[in-house]
């Protein structure tokens, strides 16, 4: 059933240092939310913070190959990063749970919800990919149909193609209940992001039936991104405001997290990858947030 959508007083956000490692590897992915949070808290907006339901074994293998997710878990076989961290395998059922208590939040109250995560669309039914080692999108998506969602949306705006979640979605048989759109498959360049945004009202719109979107923010289309290249910051904000803005219209409840982003500085700092983040969050707070559109200014 949808619900009415009213202005929030707050943003939640489903955050816990559990979340967080080391993973010893290029990508920044592991180590972002407790980042991203810090500078999240700078922006003066209103959050509301709540701790992530972890994700047990068996909900894991609501998307996932049981045998697959003990052996990762068990570290005796490798995690998306590429080495067998007992740091990384804490993290994993938190950053998974924050994605799924996110969604189900949103679902449930209506409105939107945060998961200040990423590692998720590489990863297969069966395999870790890409700085993905289980995938937090089609766990929260398996998870929520469980419950009673009788269709959820995944809108994938990260650089990649999803093919870890078109993977599972054909293991599952899950295309009667899961709309997935991944704009890595279709926009690779910058000369792509005028038919991006000519065609994004109409992708905004198939998600029409959907009970609950989860939108992937990702940083790494950003066109100074050495592993993405498409769009600008202001191009990125224009992209976020319009993706809160449809659902918001259509009384859609949307849950989004970070995906990629690998922007870095020679002192190994991402300034560049929170500032997209933190433009992500302003406009999710200028659509959401009762009386924050005069106070949150282009960041």
């Amino acid at each position: 059933m949808r619900r009415t959508i009213s202005p929030m007083k707050a943003l939640p956000i489903f955050f816990s240092p559990q979340m967080v490692a080391d993973s010893a590897s290029y990508s920044p992915s592991a180590g972002k939310p407790l980042q991203v949070v810090a500078s999240w808290k700078a922006l003066g907006l209103p959050l509301e913070f709540h701790d992530p339901e972890p994700i047990t074994l068996a909900e894991f293998a609501l998307a996932h190959d049981e045998k697959f997710v003990r052996a990762v878990l068990e570290r005796r076989e490798q995690n998306g990063f590429g080495n067998r961290s007992a740091e990384v395998a804490s993290s994993l059922p938190y950053t998974s749970g924050a994605m799924r208590s996110a969604a189900r939040h949103a679902w449930r109250a209506g409105g939107v919800a945060v998961a200040p995560c990423s590692g998720f669309h590489h990863a297969g039914y069966a395999h870790v990919s890409g700085f993905c080692t289980f995938n937090g999108l089609m766990i929260t998506a398996a998870a929520l149909h469980v419950e009673g969602a009788r269709r959820i949306g995944i809108l994938d705006c990260d650089h990649h193609y999803g093919d870890g979640t078109d993977d599972i979605i054909s293991e599952l048989g899950a295309a009667r209940w899961v709309r997935h759109f991944t704009a890595g498959k279709h926009y690779r360049g910058p000369s792509d992001a005028e038919t991006f945004f000519k065609k994004l009202p109409e992708v905004l719109d198939s998600f029409s039936d959907c009970d609950v979107v989860l939108y992937q923010a990702g940083a790494d289309p950003h066109i100074n991104d050495p592993l993405g290249g498409w769009l600008t910051t202001l191009q990125l904000r224009e992209r976020d405001r319009m993706v809160f803005q449809s659902f918001a219209a259509q009384k859609i409840p949307v849950a989004w997290n970070l995906a990629g982003g690998y922007q870095r500085e020679l002192d190994g700092s991402i300034p560049k990858v929170l500032e997209i983040h933190d433009n992500t969050l302003r406009a999710c707070a200028e659509v959401f947030l009762q009386g924050a559109a005069a106070s949150s200014p282009l960041g």
